[in-house]
């Protein structure tokens, strides 16, 4: 008879409010934000959960979470008749009139998803970065170890550590410390030159999670926060370990970008990440369908380049029409529209923007239902973007809000 395999519960955590982001987060949770033309953010998460036959999943949502639900209820359907669901769950104040006081917080105002699921393990994920993971290796990883907690790690350069969360672990990958942006980062047993920066991705045992969970809410003086108090506590009592990203390989990926992670939590980051796509031989390819991303595919056409448009090293999505423009090393989303001799260049343009004739868009981000007219330029000075009451970002990145009209003067 073949073994029962454990129950799993998985709850994403997709209430951040995304501040550095702005102002694509104005009216938008950061997991809800675009990315690579069709997607969500929250969509590489969940299919690296679906892909890894985890499809018992609650999306714990907070900050502006109209469109997140919407995306979910309508994108992430699956078979109910055989147990999976993809939910989102609201703040719902279960503990008092109070909203989420933090991650930890969370997951304790939500304890009645793990007692109705009554899961062996929870796999705690975070909904706002770019990646493919087998999350089965994880766990499995987990389960043989008997700890009570295992935190995904990967590595970064020693000389950049300093800028995240790190985590001190042995040559048998116990952890010995969980530090937080410390200034001089502890090296790896088998790489001195490198740090293992937290992923903030987790899977615990379920009755220590729970555990733990409830002696962090009575205690006054914490976070409430998994990265800041969770975590150090099994550390502190020996009970953590790390999974090594680096080992973690799934179907398809190339040698390019088989341990591929971006955290995409500024706008540089974000416009990085994009141009990461488009190349001859990505960074990061969307095209693997050994393991695919999945998401809603609007029912539109197929794009149409008429009058000698052209796109070179791009991304343009369904029902796009390149009119007589050119389009380079840009991504752009469903129903645009790029007039003649435009010129669009280093630049993520979402849904159904409009970009007239003559106009230039450089090193820019738009935002839905954008219009440039005729002969308007953005991103090619800088100090004209901010007296336009545009974002200029730290990297130069020009960002465009949602429906705004970019004239002349």
């Amino acid at each position: 008879m073949r073994p029962l395999r454990p129950k799993v519960l998985s709850i994403v955590l997709a209430g951040g409010e995304g501040k550095r982001l702005m102002p694509l987060t104005m009216d938008r949770a950061k997991p809800a934000v675009p990315f690579g033309g069709t997607y969500r953010l929250i969509d590489f998460v969940l299919s690296n959960l679906v892909n890894s036959d985890m499809r018992q999943i609650a999306v714990l949502t907070q900050y502006k979470s109209h469109s997140l639900d919407r995306h979910i209820s309508v994108t992430w359907r699956m078979s109910t008749m055989l147990g999976n669901y993809v939910t989102p769950v609201p703040a719902q104040q279960r503990l008092g009139p109070r909203w989420y006081q933090g991650s930890a917080d969370a997951i304790y105002q939500s304890m009645n998803l793990i007692r109705d699921e009554d899961p062996d393990y929870v796999v705690v994920f975070g909904a706002d970065n770019i990646y493919r993971m087998d999350v089965s290796q994880m766990l499995d990883q987990h389960i043989q170890s008997g700890l009570a907690c295992t935190v995904a790690g990967i590595r970064v350069p020693r000389a950049e550590a300093s800028a995240f969360g790190i985590i001190d672990a042995d040559a048998d990958s116990k952890i010995r410390e969980f530090l937080e942006k410390p200034a001089d980062p502890p090296g790896l047993p088998d790489s001195p030159n490198e740090s293992f920066a937290s992923m903030g991705n987790y899977i615990f045992t379920r009755s220590a999670l729970v555990e733990a969970l409830e002696a962090d809410a009575a205690d006054a003086t914490a976070r409430h926060d998994m990265g800041g108090d969770i975590i150090p506590r099994f550390v502190g009592q020996n009970q953590a370990q790390v999974h090594d990203f680096t080992v973690n390989t799934v179907p398809g990926a190339t040698e390019k970008d088989r341990n591929y992670w971006r955290d995409v939590g500024t706008i540089d980051a974000y416009h990085e990440a994009h141009m990461d796509l488009v190349s001859v031989v990505p960074n990061f390819s969307l095209y693997n369908n050994d393991w695919p991303i999945w998401t809603y595919q609007a029912q539109r056409p197929g794009a149409k380049f008429v009058l000698r448009g052209n796109a070179e090293d791009s991304i343009v999505s369904s029902g796009c029409i390149i009119s007589g423009g050119d389009v380079d090393a840009s991504v752009l989303s469903p129903n645009v529209r790029v007039d003649k001799w435009a010129n669009v260049e280093h630049a993520v343009v979402m849904d159904n923007v409009r970009i007239g004739r003559n106009a230039v868009v450089r090193n820019a981000i738009l935002d839905k239902n954008v219009v440039v007219e005729d002969g308007c330029e953005v991103g090619v000075d800088k100090e004209e973007d901010r007296a336009r009451g545009f974002t200029v970002s730290p990297g130069g990145i020009t960002v465009v809000g949602k429906g705004t009209r970019v004239t002349r003067g």
